[in-house]
């Protein structure tokens, strides 16, 4: 299992704007979250062992800080000619089944992804009311190949910080995933 770490882009970047569909087929804009305390945008997909060993922890998660006024969106960007397995057909039974309550976006022409700058699965980006970037790193130090408990601990500490209105520490370890499975050129 070959692992890509997240391209750790500057924090105070803006958010890249997106408008993508949802398991329903209902277009989500980014805009439709600025009244929110902060966006999480997480790229996911369904086929790839390290999302799939922090997948009741990114639920666990998500049902948390929803609770807590945190917009999350996560987006699957994989070529999915070549991964059929995470079609948007295939998403929707995912998030059923993992018990996602957060958007779960397809970006089917992988240009959302490249303006994020994502790399991998999972990978995390966190922005502050103003759109700012403030959090990119890993969910935890958990991976599929050692016994590290799934805990969403560095993601919960940016995310705490950020609710409670303190500075989110810089100090952040990258994500490592499976690459995102982007289209021939």
């Amino acid at each position: 299992m070959a692992a890509t770490e997240s391209t750790m882009v500057p924090l105070g970047t803006p958010a890249p704007d997106f408008q993508l569909p949802d398991t329903n087929g209902k277009i989500v804009r980014r805009d439709e979250f600025t009244s929110a305390p902060g966006l999480l945008v997480m790229f996911i997909c369904n086929h790839c062992p390290f999302v799939k060993h922090i997948r009741k922890g990114l639920a666990r998660f998500g049902r948390d800080y929803a609770a807590r006024g945190l917009a999350i969106v996560a987006i699957n960007a994989n070529d999915v000619a070549n991964y059929p397995e995470d079609s948007p057909e295939k998403m929707k039974v995912e998030a059923l089944d993992a018990g996602y309550n957060f958007l779960y976006l397809f970006d089917a022409t992988q240009e959302v992804a490249q303006a994020f700058g994502a790399a991998c699965t999972p990978d995390f980006f966190l922005y502050d009311r103003e759109m700012r970037l403030v959090y990119r790193g890993q969910f935890d130090a958990s991976r599929p190949s050692h016994d590290t408990p799934v805990t969403g601990e560095d993601l919960r500490r940016a995310c705490d910080a950020l609710l409670d209105r303190r500075p989110v520490p810089a100090e952040q370890t990258p994500s490592v995933g499976c690459n995102i499975k982007w289209k021939a050129q």
